[in-house]
């Protein structure tokens, strides 16, 4: 398998996701700036909405959309501890976390990445964010991870998204149960294999 990636992007939580799994996998970066591969050439040949992260099987098929990707990694390895299996309320926990943190914080910072929307809007967007996270800190309260002490592709997406708040001056220090949980999966050594792969610094 190949996974398409930028360095610290949401294709991030599918790559911790491979690392988890064990499976074999080359990673492919992507200048989304350019929407260039390595070798220059057009990486919207690979996915025309230019937007990783991508996952090409063995047989050329090709995944889009990271929840999604990291789903099917879970279930080729039959993963009950990254996705539970289906039926149970467990898997559905994880799930509602996906959908969540899709809607709800991932969208929720494009804004501030934008270099055309003026200060107060922005400003507008991190309380949107804070409030957000203010609630995910109290659902963490108690629990190493999001739905317990095992650690789930939600988990791995919420880790990304989270990393990118110092970036757009989103102030989470305060929320202590938040800042523990980034702190546990930093430290799995899954986590550290993905980020050391993409150049970025724990």
């Amino acid at each position: 398998m190949r996974l398409y990636y930028a360095p610290g992007a949401c294709s991030l939580a599918p790559h911790i996701v491979l690392r988890e799994s064990g499976l074999p996998f080359q990673l492919e970066p992507v200048d989304l700036t350019r929407h260039q591969l390595a070798d220059g050439s057009d990486f919207r040949t690979i996915n025309l909405r230019g937007q990783v992260p991508v996952l090409e099987m063995a047989d050329g098929e090709r995944l889009t959309e990271g929840a999604v990707i990291s789903q099917y990694i879970s279930e080729q390895v039959g993963r009950e501890d990254l996705l539970p299996a289906c039926g149970t309320p467990g898997r559905y926990r994880v799930l509602e976390w996906q959908s969540f943190i899709s809607s709800e914080l991932h969208k929720g910072f494009t804004p501030l990445f934008s270099g055309e929307l003026p200060a107060d809007v922005k400003d507008t967007f991190r309380q949107w964010l804070r409030r957000r996270y203010t609630w995910v800190n109290e659902r963490l309260q108690g629990r190493k991870f999001l739905t317990g002490n095992e650690f789930t592709v939600a988990d791995a997406y919420l880790y990304t998204v989270t990393n990118w708040a110092h970036a757009v001056a989103l102030d989470l220090a305060s929320l202590t149960a938040l800042q523990e949980f980034q702190r546990n999966v930093a430290s799995r050594p899954a986590v550290r294999l993905a980020l050391a792969a993409e150049g970025i610094a724990a």
